[in-house]
């Protein structure tokens, strides 16, 4: 891995908080705030997945604490931070990491699991965003780090929610880090495209064209956009090829962009 700016160097043990952590992006970067030294805080559904990430991260200088939770409640992110203040836990970087989607037309797949996607996708990361990072400001002090997406730069025929979920914390992260300007707290957004998680499975799109073109390895996304938050950057979008794509789709008529986008929600 490459160099990263971090507290462990300077003494500075801190906590983080990873939503999603039982896989995937999520399991990446807690594993890096515990290599600088970091406590973490693991939160995701299943117990039992957290619970073996934090044997494996937990020694005599890093704490794991497993807090599983289903953020597709909408009362979830209040029980979490109020777990957080039961166990005396401060929170100085956020990683709003959870999130799905589905693949298919939006009038055919099931709405209560749409409804789900935006509760998790969008509704407890503002929840989560809103009920620690004034505590940041008051400390001046703190990061956040939102995943967003390569898809919230255009609408996905086939996956209207989830792209439309992503164009929102794309749109938010990026006001966010204009808002927090001299604050001591930095907001980064993080835009991974097609990268091999679970989600392909999970949101049946992972043979699509769009995955089937060429996936991204998690570790390298994860180290990429660690290094971005600890940076205090505001946005970074991950790859050469995504980077050009997008502004490509800047230029081109929206018409054509959407149904390019169609295509590649195509199975192959």
């Amino acid at each position: 891995m490459g160099m990263r700016m971090d507290g462990k160097k300077a003494g500075l043990k801190k906590t983080a908080l990873v939503t999603g952590a039982s896989s995937g992006l999520g399991l990446e970067l807690a594993r890096l705030f515990a290599a600088d030294g970091h406590d973490v805080v693991l939160v995701a559904r299943r117990r039992a997945e957290l619970e073996a990430l934090a044997t494996r991260l937990q020694n005599e200088r890093v704490a794991a604490h497993v807090v599983p939770e289903d953020l597709s409640d909408a009362r979830a992110p209040e029980r979490l931070v109020a777990e957080l203040a039961k166990r005396g836990l401060e929170i100085e970087f956020l990683v709003n990491n959870a999130g799905f989607g589905a693949r298919g037309p939006f009038a055919e797949l099931d709405l209560k699991r749409q409804l789900d996607m935006l509760q998790v996708n969008v509704g407890s990361l503002v929840a989560l965003t809103g009920l620690l990072v004034p505590d940041m400001i008051a400390r001046k002090s703190g990061r956040v780090l939102n995943l967003g997406s390569t898809a919230g730069f255009q609408p996905g025929p086939g996956m209207a929610v989830y792209y439309a979920t992503k164009a929102f914390v794309n749109s938010f992260t990026e006001a966010l880090a204009f808002e927090l300007r001299g604050t001591g707290v930095t907001a980064t957004l993080s835009c991974p495209g097609a990268t091999e998680t679970e989600f392909g499975a999970v949101a049946n799109n992972g043979k699509t064209k769009l995955f089937k073109a060429g996936a991204m390895k998690a570790a390298p996304v994860a180290e990429a956009a660690y290094r971005a938050m600890m940076a205090g950057r505001t946005t970074i979008i991950h790859g050469a090829r995504n980077k050009a794509i997008i502004q490509v789709q800047r230029l081109a008529p929206r018409a054509a962009v959407r149904a390019v986008a169609a295509r590649l929600n195509e199975i192959a």
